[in-house]
């Protein structure tokens, strides 16, 4: 069989792998009030989906969330975006994309 498209063809060796979640082993800082939830229980969820708080932004944050009850951009956020703009690979979310995420299975089965 030809590839008429050219595109690149992948094959996961074991059908029983499952993906981890997108906050696996990784940092996440919180700025501003969360609207749904306090922020021990935010902590609670990030730590059940295996990923670890940090209290201020550095060059190790992956993810920086963006509470709802937030008045302009915060000094945390200001530094995500600094990060971001130096190359650092820092991915900034309101709150909504968060509550989302946390809401992904721990462990996806494929």
């Amino acid at each position: 069989m030809t590839n008429k498209d050219n595109l690149e063809i992948i094959f996961h060796p074991d059908s029983a792998e499952s993906l981890t979640h997108p906050f696996y082993k990784k940092q996440i800082v919180f700025t501003g009030a969360l609207s749904t939830m306090t922020r021990s229980e935010a902590a609670k969820q990030v730590k059940a989906c295996g990923g670890s708080l940090q209290g201020a932004v550095t060059q190790q944050t992956d993810f920086v969330i963006l509470g709802d009850k937030r008045r302009g951009i915060s000094s945390k956020q200001h530094k995500a975006e600094q990060l971001v703009t130096q190359g650092h690979d820092i991915q900034i979310l309101i709150e909504d994309d968060f509550l989302w995420l946390i809401s992904i299975p721990k462990e996806i089965d494929k």
